[in-house]
C-alpha cells in the first residue's frame, strides 16, 4: 500500500501577507503572474508546487486561492475586473499592522469581514462546524460542511451581484427562478411587467395556457438593513386586489419586518382566498442555488461504500 505524502505546502492563512506584499506596488494584477510573484516571494519548492488535492488540483494553486478570496472579502483587496487584484488602504494596513504575517482572525477585526461572517451565518445558518476540527468529523461531515460554507460564500456574493444590478435585473431573476421551480406550467408562462405604473406588480406567471390562474410577484432590490415593512406588503396585496388576482409571491434581497411577516400570515390564514408568500434574500439565495439560476456546477463529489451484497 502506498503511504499518502506529507503535506509540506503552507496551510492558507500563510498565503495572506506575500498576496498583500506582492500587491503593495499598487498595481493591477492578473492572477496568473500574481500567483507566480506569490509562489516566488514565499520561496515554495518544486515539490511544494507539484503537491496536489485528490481531484488533481494544485494545492499551492487552491490555498492561495482561499487566502486571495479572504482578502477580497475584508475588502484589503479590490477586484477591479475579473480575475484582476488590486491593493486597498486595508491591505496596506495589514502590512504594517502584521509585519509577520497574520490568520483570519486578524480579519475578524475588520468591519468588512465581520459583515461577511455575519450574512455567511444567516444565508446558510452555520454553526461551529467550519471551527471544528477535523478529527471531530467523520469524512461525509467534512464534505457537507465544506458544502455549506461554500453555498454561504456563493450565496453572500449572490446577494451582492444581485444589489448590483438594475432593479429590472432581479425581476427578470426571480421570474426565472419561480419557472425553474416549475410555476408557469408546461408552457413557462412569465412575464416580466415591472415599470412605471405597475401597481406594485413586477411580474406574472400564468399557470394555464388561458391565464386563467395566475401568480403576480414582487419584487425589491433592498440593501443590507433596509427592510421590507407591513406597508409594503399591503400595497402589494391591494396592488393583487387591482388586478383580481388572491395569489402572489413578494421577493426582497432583504429581509421582513414582523410585522411584514404576520400580516402574511394573516392574509393567508383569513377566510378569503388571498395567499401572499414571503421570500427573504436567506430564502432567495438558498433556492437560486438549489435551481441552477447564477450559479453553475464546477465539480460533484461521489460518496462511495462498500458493496456487501459483491462479497456474499
Amino acid at each position: 500500500m502506498t503511504l499518502p505524502q506529507p503535506i509540506t505546502v503552507p496551510v492558507w492563512q500563510q498565503f495572506m501577507l506575500p498576496v498583500l506584499k506582492v500587491l503593495s506596488d499598487g498595481a493591477v494584477w492578473a492572477r496568473r503572474p500574481l500567483r507566480a510573484a506569490v509562489f516566488e516571494c514565499m520561496q515554495l519548492t518544486e515539490t511544494q508546487l507539484a503537491e496536489q488535492l485528490p481531484s488533481g488540483q494544485s494545492r499551492a494553486n487552491n490555498r492561495m486561492g482561499w487566502a486571495t478570496s479572504a482578502l477580497v472579502r475584508a475588502e484589503a483587496v479590490s477586484k477591479p475586473e475579473r480575475a484582476h487584484f488590486r491593493i486597498t488602504d486595508v491591505g496596506r494596513a495589514l502590512i504594517e499592522q502584521y509585519p509577520n504575517g497574520f490568520t483570519e482572525k486578524g480579519l475578524r477585526a475588520l468591519p468588512a469581514y465581520q459583515a461577511y461572517e455575519s450574512q455567511t451565518r444567516t444565508s446558510a445558518s452555520l454553526v461551529a462546524s467550519a471551527e471544528v476540527a477535523e478529527s471531530d468529523l467523520d469524512p461525509v461531515e467534512q464534505m457537507e460542511a465544506g458544502e455549506r460554507r461554500l453555498h454561504a460564500d456563493v450565496g453572500v456574493e449572490l446577494i451582492k451581484r444581485l444589489r448590483a444590478q438594475a432593479p429590472e435585473f432581479l425581476e427578470h431573476s426571480v421570474l426565472d427562478l419561480l419557472v425553474k421551480m416549475g410555476y408557469g406550467g408546461t408552457e413557462k408562462l412569465a412575464q416580466r411587467i415591472g415599470g412605471s405604473g405597475d401597481g406594485g406588480v413586477d411580474g406574472v406567471i400564468d399557470q394555464d395556457a388561458l391565464g386563467l390562474d395566475r401568480v403576480y410577484v414582487q419584487a425589491k432590490r433592498y440593501g443590507q438593513g433596509n427592510v421590507v415593512r407591513r406597508p409594503d406588503v399591503q400595497g402589494f396585496v391591494g396592488a393583487l386586489q387591482g388586478v383580481g388576482a388572491n395569489r402572489g409571491i413578494f421577493i426582497t434581497t432583504s429581509s421582513f419586518s414582523q410585522g411584514a411577516l404576520e400580516f402574511a400570515k394573516s392574509i393567508s390564514a383569513s377566510a378569503g382566498n388571498t395567499r401572499i408568500v414571503l421570500i427573504d434574500g436567506q430564502r432567495l439565495v438558498q433556492l437560486m442555488i438549489k435551481y441552477g439560476i447564477g450559479v453553475q456546477n464546477v465539480r460533484t463529489f461521489t460518496v462511495v461504500t462498500v458493496d456487501e451484497d459483491y462479497f456474499e
